[in-house]
């Protein structure tokens, strides 16, 4: 089979194990069918996910003018606590700003090789943990707008990680005795003291299953270096696909590109 068109992060289902869709332009790929089998990569341009310009992409999908100015790269999506539309105050787009930020969000701990804390919106559950590559996650409150919980965030990541080590992730290794909700119940004292009513302790542990086994090694590569890739469709965690030899691939790291791709080689 041949493909071409621009790679999107790929779309997940929930399931033992979680469903994998790589998105070209809209053509959605289920990579699962393909776990064991050849496939080639050709990197053959950009095409950025905001404007449709072929610039080369600068960062997160988007070409340098976008990733400046598109409400949609702005601080707030890496930075919540600078979140200011509950103010009524714009950063790019009020409006936009607005839909993103003035709904329900949640702060989680999650198992990436480490234990981080997290924010997301509510709506993004369990598609930000799958995402990430976490084992195990853990929803410890939630907020009425974006704002509230990166406060929160702010506060727990003094004492936790808040990024996810990506090899720590894929080399898919935790104790057995590891539980997010001893977590939950220490790091209740760091909320801060205004924020202490958003603490929740009624949810469950969850477990995600992925289709993958780490192998002996692991190493990543990217089409900016290796613009045509030819490999055996080890396993998918995150949004990283493995393939023989221990070489993984970041699909998110390359949104944006445009690729062909082939399968049933």
């Amino acid at each position: 089979m041949h493909f071409q068109g621009q790679i999107l992060k790929m779309t997940t289902q929930n399931g033992k194990p979680i469903q994998y869709f790589l998105n070209l332009s809209n053509d959605l790929i289920n990579m699962n069918q393909l776990i064991g089998k050849k496939m080639r990569i050709k990197h053959i341009g950009y095409q950025c996910i905001n404007c449709g310009s072929d610039e080369k992409i600068y960062r997160m999908g988007f070409c340098k003018k976008c990733f400046f100015e598109s409400p949609y790269a702005s601080d707030t999506i890496i930075r919540p606590e600078l979140s200011t539309a509950h103010l009524g105050i714009e950063e790019r787009d009020l409006e936009i700003e607005k839909t993103i930020q003035l709904q329900p969000h949640v702060v989680y701990l999650a198992y990436t090789g480490d234990v981080k804390v997290g924010v997301t919106r509510e709506s993004q559950i369990p598609t930000r943990w799958i995402d990430q590559g976490a084992t195990f996650a853990l929803p410890i409150a939630k907020t009425e707008n974006r704002y509230e919980a990166g406060m929160i965030e702010v506060a727990l990541k003094e004492h936790l990680a808040d990024k996810t080590n990506w090899k720590k992730m894929l080399e898919d290794d935790f104790e057995d005795d590891l539980d997010l909700a001893d977590f939950r119940e220490k790091v209740k004292n760091y909320f801060p003291t205004d924020f202490q009513n958003f603490y929740r302790d009624d949810n469950e542990i969850v477990q995600l299953d992925y289709p993958y086994e780490k192998p002996e090694k692991i190493n990543s590569f990217t089409l900016d270096k290796n613009p045509e890739f030819e490999g055996i469709l080890r396993g998918i965690k995150g949004q990283y696909i493995s393939f023989d030899g221990g070489n993984f691939m970041n699909v998110r790291g390359h949104e944006g590109y445009v690729i062909e791709l082939q399968t049933g080689l």
